[in-house]
Formats: C-alpha cells, structure tokens, sequence
C-alpha cells in the first residue's frame, strides 16, 4: 500500500486507546442465526426497517394476511441485494409482527419482532455455517501475517469480504491528551477482525502518532495513513488482531 509504514506485530499497547477501541456502539442490530432459529429484534411504528442476510440473500416470505391492509404489515423485496423492507401502518393493532423468511441458500428462519417508535432500523442476520467458512477460506489463502496485510489493504479500499462481518460504528470520537480517536468500522472474520480508526490533532502543535500507540498487545497489523498530523489535520488507521469474538448478538 503506498504511503502506508511497513506492518509487523507489537507487543507494546497503550491502555486507554485500548479502552476507547473496544466494543463500539451501534445503532444497527446484528443478528446470528442458524437455520430453523427464532431472530428476535426491533422494527420501527412509522419507518421502514430493513433486513439484510450476510452472504446470502432472502428469496420468499410467508406470512398471515389480515385481509385488511389498513390492519397488515407490508413486506417489500428488494430484488438487487436481496434484502426485504418492512412497512408497519399507524393502523395495525398488533403489538409485533411475525413471518417465516427462506434464503436463496436454502436456510430458513422465524422473524418476531416488536414495533417500537425508533427511528428507521437495519437488522443485519449472519449466518454462522456461510459466514465462518466463507471467512475460514479467505483468512486461509495466505501466511497469517500476509493476512492481516491483505485485510489491512480490504479495509484501506473499503472492499467487502466474503464472510466478514462489517460494522459501522456510531460511536462518539474520544479525547487521548491532544488526539481524537474515533472508530469508524469494525471487520469480524473467523479469526481475524480489524478495526478502522480515525485520528484528528486537536492540539496547537505537530503531533507525531507511533504505531505501538495504537497496537493492542495481540495486535498483528497495524498501519496509519500519515503518522505525523499538524494542529487540526486528521488521518486513518487500520488495525488487525485476533478475532476473540464467539458472538455477535
């Protein structure tokens, strides 16, 4: 990657930019499933809510009709991605609604779900058996640490991969003395999961960013766009480690 430092592992690690780099929080629900399970979530009174299968696609929905479209939830299909769109009018009566969706993989899940009054939702639905082989194969194609290169550079581009699971982060930036650290995304794979960071100088001088300053002690990879920032400039990190995550729900 051109304008990027030479990656190796660290041992070293800076313990408040871990606490600030660890779980983020996220508007958008996740959900793990495997084939025949119940998903439970949250869909919106007055917004769509869309559902969205990681490596796979939906292909029908069954579900009990009223009869009455005044009193029925509307189920749209978005036939370019796969993904379904639910539409809850101000007139249904019910307190959740509930259906039966069959993927193009073949795998079929249960959806019940209570409406509450959100904002707009995103309910993204994995499927271990896809997403940890899928993973499992790109994470074996190369050496470990020719890896976390490579998921280093699909980061840097923003290049989805076959099986990872990827977070946007709605996470609030945090303050480390004169740096501002926001994490902007989250790569979960079978083994490996990186994390993109954004790094602005909020300082009144030239701040010079190490990268052990950023590396967890497991860290494998890590890589910053630019490591010297002048007053107000902002920059990006990716980085690597282990994958210690068993769930995501």
């Amino acid at each position: 990657m051109v304008g990027f430092p030479r990656m190796r592992p660290y041992a070293a690690a800076l313990p408040l930019l871990a606490l600030v780099l660890g779980t983020p929080a996220h508007a958008d629900q996740y959900k793990q499933a495997a084939d025949g399970a119940s998903i439970a979530c949250s869909v919106s009174a007055r917004e769509l809510t869309r559902f969205a299968l990681v490596g796979d696609q939906f292909a029908s929905v069954s579900k009990i009709s009223t009869g009455y479209p005044y009193n029925d939830f509307a189920v749209t299909n978005e036939p370019v991605r796969g993904d379904i769109y639910i539409s809850v009018p101000e007139t249904y009566a019910a307190a959740r609604i509930s259906f039966f969706a069959t993927t193009k993989k073949g795998y079929v899940y249960k959806i019940a779900c209570p409406i509450e009054r959100i904002e707009a939702q995103q309910v993204f639905i994995t499927n271990p058996a896809i997403a940890i082989g899928d993973a499992s194969r790109w994470e074996s194609e190369t050496p470990l640490e020719e890896t976390a290169a490579r998921l280093v550079q699909a980061m840097a581009g923003g290049v989805a991969i076959d099986g990872y699971q990827l977070r946007q982060s709605a996470a609030l930036p945090a303050r480390v003395g004169a740096l501002e650290v926001q994490l902007i995304a989250d790569y979960r794979g079978a083994s490996l999961a990186g994390k993109v960071i954004h790094l602005t100088n909020r300082g009144s001088k030239v701040l010079t960013i190490a990268e052990h300053d950023l590396a967890p002690r497991d860290a494998l990879a890590v890589a910053i766009v630019s490591s010297t920032l002048e007053p107000g400039a902002s920059t990006t990190a990716f980085v690597v480690s282990p994958n210690g995550e068993t769930s995501h729900d």
